[in-house]
């Protein structure tokens, strides 16, 4: 029998005719899968050069923390190098379950549930609740990872406009009727930098009868009184029923958790497919993240630091004419426009010693592209301003501003 070929499989004919990132590797504008090749919190080593990062979502400049790494690696010659089940199964250590008391007091729910990953946190969330016949409400700018989770379940999924609460309110009461449902929203929008309107979600997931999540993975260590999230940024921790988030953010590491009553936790325990069916959360990644938690809530002034950086970069670019949305936090999205403009700003940028995110179709319409970038607490003054300065030169020299 002939052997098949690569261009006899059908399948694969797309992936012949994708050449669009290839083009622009050949420009010399392909940003992505940049390798780093040294790391100092603030500042990396890319190609050789030393750049500023200021795409990070390292917002509290943990990552580097005496404490984390120490933590880290003591865990590691404990329990070695991984635990190679499920949580199910052979894959529960004690720290997880120190980890889940610790997250559980600290964001003041009854329970938490650690996930090897932020993304499977939401996945294992939506699709161990919604079951057949159940519905879920997404806003249309929530992450990835909470469109996976209902596309994964088993329910029906309904989308509403960005922000559109009033719109939300009408899409329920039109098809609610006895169905099983929840209202699954970021906390903060990981490429606007908008927060949720929590009290107008709680009032309708109240009126209406069903759960309320949020998704915290850009707002733990960020907003809230103690750092502890976008519920209790507005004092309504009680009034939202599930809280879900990633570890690869403020806390410097990777995993995710869900936290909530008690009895829905134990449900999720044993109903939650990306939780059983993979291999747990690593010894040294945990200890890590118990450590940043703790590290968190003894040191508050890195978060006054990081809301100093903030207000100085989002000032800044607004100083300088960018349009930047309706951002409230460290995530600062710079509107450039057309696609080839943000590459080309992007590289500009990047030659100068600035490391930033370009966001593209279909994240955005082709005429929206923009420039996503983020601080950190660690940040100095001087490095933020001279980021403000290659902004400005290169804005203008591409007619941006």
């Amino acid at each position: 029998m002939e052997t098949q070929t690569l261009h006899s499989i059908q399948l694969f004919e797309k992936c012949r005719q994708f050449t669009k990132a290839r083009e622009i590797q050949a420009a010399g504008l392909y940003p992505y899968f940049k390798p780093i090749s040294d790391s100092e919190d603030t500042s990396v080593m890319i190609e050789g050069q030393k750049r500023i990062m200021l795409g990070s979502n390292n917002y509290l400049g943990l990552t580097h923390h005496p404490k984390v790494l120490e933590a880290a690696g003591r865990a590691l010659h404990r329990y070695g190098s991984g635990c190679t089940g499920s949580r199910f199964l052979n894959g529960t250590l004690d720290l997880h379950g120190q980890l889940e008391a610790s997250l559980a007091e600290f964001l003041g729910k009854e329970d938490c549930l650690v996930f090897s990953t932020g993304y499977q946190a939401n996945l294992g969330l939506i699709s161990g609740l919604i079951g057949r016949g159940d519905l879920v409400y997404l806003d249309k700018l929530d992450h990835a990872s909470i469109v996976d989770g209902a596309k994964m379940s088993y329910g029906e999924t309904l989308r509403f406009t960005h922000g559109d609460l009033a719109g939300l309110d009408r899409m329920i009461e039109r098809t609610r009727g006895s169905k099983g449902a929840m209202i699954v929203v970021d906390g903060v929008y990981s490429m606007e930098g908008d927060i949720a309107n929590v009290p107008e979600l709680v009032r309708i997931s109240r009126k209406y009868g069903i759960a309320l999540a949020l998704d915290d993975a850009h707002s733990i260590g960020v907003l809230g009184p103690k750092g502890d999230g976008t519920a209790a940024h507005f004092g309504m921790t009680d009034e939202v029923d599930l809280i879900a988030g990633t570890f690869s953010k403020s806390l410097a590491s990777i995993g995710g958790f869900v936290a909530g009553s008690e009895n829905v936790i134990h449900f999720l325990k044993h109903h939650c497919r990306p939780l059983i069916f993979t291999a747990s959360l690593p010894p040294a990644n945990t200890a890590g993240v118990l450590a940043a938690l703790e590290v968190l809530k003894s040191e508050p002034d890195r978060r006054t630091a990081l809301w100093a950086n903030t207000h100085r970069l989002i000032n800044g670019m607004r100083g300088l004419g960018y349009d930047i949305g309706e951002t409230e936090t460290p995530i600062i999205p710079v509107q450039i426009g057309p696609m080839e403009t943000t590459f080309v700003f992007w590289r500009k940028l990047f030659d100068a010693g600035v490391f930033t995110n370009p966001v593209m179709p279909p994240a955005v319409p082709p005429s929206q592209c923009r420039l996503r970038t983020s601080v950190m607490a660690t940040h100095s003054f001087e490095q933020i301003d001279f980021c403000l300065e290659q902004f400005a030169s290169i804005g203008k020299d591409l007619g941006v501003i």
